[in-house]
């Protein structure tokens, strides 16, 4: 019976399609694909096409770290490291492009950079690295200022840059160019680097107020201007055509304070958790759980950033500062040793990688070339930079103690250095079109070369210069000068990341503080003593039997002879 009922449903069911069909062109039934041997196919070369790049990219920093090596060995402090690593790169990229006209071999594929692992694998660490080491008294004593430049100053150059190339293309001077194009490119190419002046700063003892001033700019300066040119990619897809240029502009500056305040916040409530979760939940007693769940924390902000349409490294940036101050206190000596080592290596991995990849662009990248636009592009980036520097100073110097002096105006402006940054936005930027893209990716690469290799190679001499008779007899002499980042991050550690203080410890150097104002006190009086674990003399006792426990282990693998035998007779004669 059942069986009949279905036949006749079945009868019915294709008259009434038949009928349908004979008045109404039906949609043609889609002929299924096969799924399993083309898709297996395909992920089989997707899978071999990524591991070669996985292999490409790990021989390259090889090849690099063995490069840092030699420099830091043959004492060659005077180059640093990243116009070294951006040479290599160069020559590299020439190599394989010899290789590839002999068709030898095709590592078109590995060789290009790829903005997506850029944005996911290898910005995270740098810009979270960069704030985790930051020196707060110095950051905090000088927040405003650092704001105002990073903030305030960035906005001002990407519209000056902006705006030139929007109205020389409007003249047909250079390339002609939309208004949120030209915006977008300003914001992207006013994200300074300044790593090689840093460590000229370093190597020369500068005003430790100008080594502040320009290194919280930078690390506030990435973020800002990855929001900025965020901003210009929505508003260049979303249609805007019905709107008027007030209304554009306070939409735009709305999204933007959204994105900067509430990345900000969102990273900032994420290291205040990490450090009421570490300060009640005590991991001390197993450093390999309470150093996961720090790795876990320090990326958790910007995956949930990035999800809810907030910018990741805006909140990965306010995190690390939050849990260095905070959070890096609550753990125990190992894991703060740990911590510290562990992201200055992932960071200069990423950093090189990022430099080398620079130098290799200028062979895999496919140029489009304009003389015109690209000598506009760098008097308008220099002149962006003065715009923001000079008068911001000035500004600033009626409200601060410790004034900046013209002579540090000068070296701020001088030492806008471009690097990773505006090089990975440049490719990420989705612009039509495929000429304007390749324009803009070659210009971004020109002027990031030339401010590295030549602003930056000339940064010392002009320090040298304008030093006064009175720091030349505490300056150092050239021999002396160091500009190994490397050597330098892996020779020390920061004392700052090693404190344990007691209560009492605690409340007496409060006592002989009193000079904290702002901020500064109001963190010291309060909030460090809630978000951080005031140690008792057990723990500190705990926490040095644990370093010197590690610390026998590690001399007795040591010193075992070949034989297995311990050389105690050795060891003797030396005591």
């Amino acid at each position: 019976m059942t069986q009949r009922n279905d036949n006749s449903y079945s009868v019915s069911f294709n008259g009434t399609l038949h009928a349908t069909t004979v008045g109404v062109k039906a949609t043609p039934k889609p002929t299924p694909k096969p799924i399993l041997p083309g898709a297996g196919v395909k992920a089989q070369e997707e899978e071999q096409s990524s591991g070669m790049t996985i292999f490409f990219s790990l021989l390259v920093i090889g090849i690099c770290i063995i490069l840092v090596h030699l420099l830091i060995k043959f004492k060659l402090h005077f180059l640093p490291e990243s116009v070294a690593v951006v040479s290599l790169g160069i020559l590299m990229g020439g190599f394989i492009k010899i290789i590839e006209f002999h068709e030898l071999a095709n590592w078109k594929e590995e060789e290009m950079f790829r903005p997506n692992m850029f944005f996911l694998l290898l910005l995270p660490p740098i810009i979270f690295e960069s704030g985790y080491s930051l020196h707060k008294g110095n950051f905090f004593q000088n927040i405003g200022s650092i704001t105002l430049f990073a903030v305030i100053g960035t906005a001002i150059s990407a519209f000056i840059v902006g705006g030139g190339i929007y109205f020389l293309g409007q003249a047909d001077v250079i390339y002609k160019m939309s208004m949120t194009d030209s915006f977008a490119f300003g914001s992207l190419i006013s994200a300074v680097d300044p790593v090689a002046t840093i460590a000229i700063f370093n190597a020369l003892n500068v005003d430790p107020v100008l080594n502040m001033l320009v290194f919280g700019e930078s690390i506030l300066n990435d973020a800002v201007s990855i929001v900025l040119t965020n901003t210009a990619e929505g508003f260049a897809r979303d249609d805007n055509s019905m709107v008027t240029g007030w209304e554009t502009f306070l939409q735009a500056l709305g999204y933007f304070l959204k994105m900067f305040f509430g990345s900000a916040a969102l990273g900032t409530l994420t290291g205040l958790i990490s450090a009421i979760f570490l300060k009640h939940f005590d991991l001390r007693k197993t450093p390999s759980l309470e150093f996961g769940m720090m790795i876990i924390f320090a990326y958790l902000p910007y995956g949930l950033a990035e999800g809810i349409k907030l910018s990741g490294i805006m909140s990965i940036l306010f995190s690390g500062i939050v849990m260095s101050h905070y959070t890096h206190h609550n753990l125990s000596p190992v894991t703060q040793i740990l911590m510290q080592q562990t992201l200055r290596s992932v960071a200069f991995m990423c950093e090189t990688c990022v430099f080398a990849f620079l130098g290799l662009s200028i062979f895999s990248f496919p140029h489009k070339f304009e003389l015109s636009f690209v000598i506009w592009c760098i008097v308008l980036v220099l002149v962006g930079r003065a715009v923001n520097i000079f008068p911001l100073s000035y500004l600033l110097n009626f409200f601060r103690d410790h004034k900046i002096t013209p002579k540090m105006m000068f070296i701020m402006w001088f030492s806008g250095l471009r690097g990773a940054i505006p090089y990975a936005l440049s490719l990420h930027l989705g612009l039509e079109p495929i000429e304007k893209r390749q324009l803009i990716g070659t210009t971004t690469i020109i002027i990031v070369l030339f401010t590295i290799l030549l602003l930056g190679s000339g940064t010392m001499p002009l320090i040298r210069i304008m030093d006064n008779e009175e720091s030349q007899s505490r300056r150092k002499s050239k021999k002396d000068i160091n500009l190994s980042k490397t050597e330098k991050m892996g020779n020390a550690l920061e004392l700052e990341h090693l404190s344990e203080l007691t209560e009492e410890e605690y409340e007496a150097q409060i006592y002989q503080r009193r000079d904290l104002k702002g901020f500064m006190w109001l963190d010291a009086k309060y909030l460090n003593p809630f978000f951080t674990r005031r140690l008792t003399q057990e723990d500190l006792l705990h926490g040095r039997i644990q370093m010197k426990t590690l610390t026998n282990k590690w001399y007795e693998e040591v010193r075992q002879g070949p034989s297995g035998s311990e050389d105690v007779e050795d060891e003797n004669e030396l005591l």
